[in-house]
C-alpha cells in the first residue's frame, strides 16, 4: 500500500496568488562593519500581559493582533479546513532575560465560529482529492538546523515555560506538477529548509521543481547559510521563490551561485506553474 506522499496525485499546472508577504527584514544582521545590530526584534513593539502569573511570569508580549492583513475578494461561504497538530502549546514565546509570551492561538471554538472545519493531523496525508499533501512532524536530520534560538513554550496546566527551539507541530504542503516535481509551500521553515525538502523529496521519490515561502535563514551565521546552500545545490531544485523570513543575504546568495533560478515572491503577483 503506498504511503500518502506516494499517493499524491500530479496536476497539470499551478497557479498561485500571492495576497500578503509580511517581509520586515530587520533580523538579518548587515556585514557592514559600520553597521551595529542590536537584537532581531529591535523596534518591535512589546505590549504588557494582562495577567503575568496566568502566563508562568511573562509581562510583555509581542501584540500580533495589531498586524492587519487584508485581502480583496468575493465573499465565499463555504468552510476553511482548519488542520491543526495534536500538540498546540497554550502560548508560544521567546526567552530573552525573561519570556516575552505571543498571543494565544485561536481556541477550536474560535476557529469553528468563524467558520472553520477543524481537522487535527498527527501524520502526513492528502487533501482536495488527493492533489495536495499536507505533512506530519518533519524529521529533524541535518546538524545545523536548530530551529528557533530561545523559543519557549507555555502550559496553563503545568503553570511552566519551558524550552521549545524545535517547534515540532510546524508543517509544509506540496502538489506534484506533472513533468516538473514537487512544489512545497513552506511556512516560515523552523524546521529547517533542508530538512523540509528533503522529507518532501523522500517520501514521495519526486524532484523538486520548486520551494515556495519563508526559508527563516534571516538571522542565520554564514556557515549555516554557506551549509544551507550547499545541501539545497544538491537537491537541484529549478526555481525557487523565496519570500517572508528569507532575508535579503540569502536571496543574493542563491542568484550568486544559483543564477536565474530565484523568482522572489511578492504581494499581488500570481505565478503559474
Amino acid at each position: 500500500m503506498p504511503s500518502a506522499g506516494q499517493s499524491l496525485l500530479e496536476i497539470d499546472s499551478l497557479e498561485i496568488h500571492v495576497l500578503v508577504n509580511d517581509e520586515i527584514d530587520q533580523i538579518s544582521p548587515s556585514p557592514n562593519p559600520l553597521v551595529k545590530h542590536t537584537q532581531s526584534f529591535a523596534g518591535v513593539p512589546l505590549s504588557p500581559v494582562p495577567d503575568p502569573a496566568a502566563r508562568g511570569g511573562a509581562k510583555l508580549e509581542m501584540p500580533m493582533r495589531n498586524i492587519c492583513c487584508v485581502n480583496s475578494g468575493k465573499a465565499d461561504d463555504s468552510p476553511v479546513v482548519v488542520a491543526l497538530p495534536p500538540n498546540r502549546p497554550d502560548y508560544r514565546g521567546v526567552m530573552f532575560d525573561a519570556p516575552v509570551s505571543l498571543e494565544p492561538d485561536p481556541t477550536l471554538q474560535e476557529i469553528q465560529d468563524a467558520g472553520g472545519n477543524i481537522e487535527v493531523i498527527d501524520q502526513g496525508r492528502t487533501v482536495l482529492d488527493g492533489m495536495f499533501f499536507i505533512s506530519g512532524d518533519i524529521p529533524r536530520e541535518t546538524s545545523y538546523e536548530g530551529g528557533i534560538p530561545g523559543g519557549i513554550r507555555y502550559s496553563i496546566e503545568s503553570g511552566k515555560w519551558t524550552k521549545d527551539e524545535l517547534i515540532m507541530e510546524e508543517r509544509y504542503v506540496m502538489c506534484n506538477i506533472k513533468g516538473k516535481g514537487l512544489v512545497i509551500f513552506t511556512g516560515c521553515s523552523h524546521a529547517g529548509l533542508i530538512n523540509i525538502a528533503k522529507n518532501a523529496k523522500e517520501i514521495t521519490n519526486n524532484p523538486i521543481h520548486s520551494i515556495v515561502g519563508g526559508y527563516h535563514l534571516a538571522d542565520a551565521s554564514p556557515e549555516k547559510m554557506s551549509h544551507s546552500m550547499r545541501d539545497l545545490k544538491e537537491l537541484k531544485p529549478a526555481l525557487l521563490m523565496p519570500g517572508h523570513c528569507t532575508g535579503w543575504r540569502f536571496k543574493g546568495l542563491i542568484e550568486n551561485q544559483m543564477p536565474g533560478q530565484m523568482a522572489p515572491i511578492f504581494g499581488g503577483i500570481k505565478y503559474v506553474l
